[in-house]
């Protein structure tokens, strides 16, 4: 399904609106100040993890590199913008995940430690009544991530599943491949939305 598309379907289905939206810009500047704490937290969690730890120092600098990318990533949930970037950018990150062999069963536990520090954080920094609305907002905009980065791991098993590959985990790593692949001219091949 079309990324856009698909964001628009998902904030109907939360019933993510535009206050919702607006919130988060504000939680930002609350919360953005976390995101290394947060990343600590997240690679230290994976790295307990030795399939996990194993893909994480495949390469060195690695993980140095991916609390930068996480810290970005962090501030994107309270930038207040929603739209067919946004989505398309969870369904690359999805798909990196999927090329490097990081499926559901390892993103969306991981999630559940973003999540547990983020709200932990909301309760201790806001007071009173504003709470309530701070943590829907983040539930929403937590479960709309998560919906977009679990579409595109089905995209990329679909296509590797397609591409004649039975084992499910290389099914969809090489289906993530193909499409994170740069299109070849006059093919219509990879890297296109699905």
């Amino acid at each position: 399904m079309d990324p856009g598309k698909l964001l628009d379907l998902l904030k109907r289905r939360t019933g993510f609106t535009e206050a919702h939206a607006a919130l988060l810009r504000e939680l930002g500047q609350v919360m953005v100040p976390i995101a290394p704490e947060v990343a600590l937290a997240f690679y230290d969690y994976l790295g307990r993890d030795p399939e996990l730890a194993e893909i994480l120092h495949a390469v060195p600098g690695r993980v140095e590199r991916l609390y930068g990318t996480f810290a970005r990533w962090y501030g994107e949930l309270f930038s207040g913008t929603y739209d067919r970037a946004y989505a398309e950018g969870r369904r690359r990150i999805g798909l990196v995940h999927a090329r490097l062999g990081i499926g559901p069963r390892a993103m969306i536990p991981a999630m559940g430690i973003v999540q547990e520090l983020s709200l932990e954080h909301l309760r201790t920094a806001l007071r009173g009544p504003e709470v309530y609305g701070a943590v829907e907002a983040f539930e929403k905009i937590v479960a709309i991530e998560i919906a977009l980065v679990e579409e595109s791991y089905l995209e990329a098993l679909s296509l590797g599943l397609a591409l004649g590959h039975r084992d499910l985990r290389r099914a969809l790593s090489e289906g993530a491949a193909a499409l994170l692949a740069p299109p070849h001219l006059g093919t219509g091949q990879g890297g296109g939305p699905g």
